[in-house]
């Protein structure tokens, strides 16, 4: 197997705020596995995050490093599991639709899971005004969707306003409020207080990771399930999750790629866990690998690709609200005009 790599940039049709700050532009590197048997190719895309400490130049040279390893005794899998779980997610990508295209199925076939021929999609409506948010959320549920993943900051009076006008303006829509970290026990219950009777289902990481005491309290304090993010990142924190959350949400760039994302959601789900999917902003490249793990969960909160400007590849949909894989050999993602993926 022989891996390059290109690349692009990838621009937001709008700029997107969350708690932590606003993106309006990120680069995307196209990771490319090819088969010199049989000249077939694999595909993965890892973005560039600041959050992550992930740049080009440190995606370039920890994808030389594995390209430029000839050492037998080291495995590739030993190899991959000492990069940045961004990187090896895309490596891992590329390869799993390599290995699916040569031998003609689907990444989830391959993967022993069906795949979905309909798979319904949260689309996330980031931190703006009340009256900007409101908006957003009509048009959206407008198009089709009924599942929206709302933004939140740390000032609970103005979540309070962002909400119940996203809620107003969204009827029949549910909402699941993701505050990225930002809150504290008290201003969380203090959200809570004042938005009851709005359709909120989930809770998406409201406190600190670190702040355990403060989860579980929340958690016993509310019958609004709970969903881990920022404090799950590999196997060994479910266990530690038991007790704190009701959900997970596995994200594929940070847990290290799609089979420990599959042995993450089979393991979440033993555990009695819901499954939520999600994503960070990028092309269908990078969202397709977990839509082959719909069939895991519970929310899948895929929409990356639709918050683009333009997305150099096709083969999902998305935009009223639910993804249409192809069932094409492999991830079935395509270039615009190319016929493979």
């Amino acid at each position: 197997m022989r891996l390059t790599w290109t690349v692009g940039t990838l621009d937001l049709a709008t700029p997107f705020r969350i708690s932590r700050g606003v993106m309006s532009t990120r680069e995307a590197v196209t990771v490319t596995a090819t088969d010199p048997a049989t000249g077939l190719c694999g595909r993965g895309e890892v973005v560039t995050s600041v959050y992550a400490r992930l740049d080009v130049a440190r995606i370039d040279t920890e994808l030389r490093a594995v390209d430029v390893r000839d050492d037998d005794s080291i495995s590739l899998d030993d190899a991959l599991a000492q990069m940045h779980p961004a990187v090896a997610a895309a490596v891992w990508s590329a390869i799993a639709d390599l290995q699916s295209c040569m031998d003609g199925v689907a990444v989830a076939t391959h993967l022993g899971l069906p795949l979905p021929a309909q798979v319904p999609i949260a689309r996330t409506v980031g931190i703006g005004t009340p009256e900007e948010m409101g908006a957003e959320a009509a048009d959206l549920v407008g198009h089709g969707f009924g599942l929206l993943k709302v933004k939140a900051d740390s000032d609970a009076a103005e979540s309070v306003r962002r909400l119940t006008a996203v809620a107003v303006a969204a009827p029949g829509a549910e909402l699941i409020v993701d505050a990225n970290e930002a809150w504290t026990v008290g201003s969380a219950l203090s959200v809570l207080a004042d938005i009851r009777g709005l359709p909120v289902v989930a809770l998406e990481q409201p406190l600190p990771a670190r702040d355990r005491d403060g989860i579980r309290e929340l958690r016993g304090r509310t019958e609004i399930p709970i969903i881990a993010d920022e404090g799950l990142h590999a196997m060994a924190d479910l266990d530690g999750l038991c007790g704190l959350a009701d959900a997970v949400n596995i994200k594929l760039p940070k847990c290290g790629g799609i089979y420990r994302a599959h042995e993450l959601a089979t393991a979440a789900r033993d555990r009695g866990m819901d499954v939520m999917l999600g994503c960070l902003v990028s092309s269908s490249l990078s969202i397709a690998p977990a839509v082959h793990l719909a069939s895991l969960a519970r929310w899948c909160d895929l929409d990356g690709h639709l918050l683009l400007a333009r997305d150099p590849w096709t083969g999902l949909g998305g935009e009223d609200g639910v993804l249409r894989p192809s069932g094409r050999p492999g991830l079935g993602v395509q270039r615009p005009g190319n016929g493979g993926s």
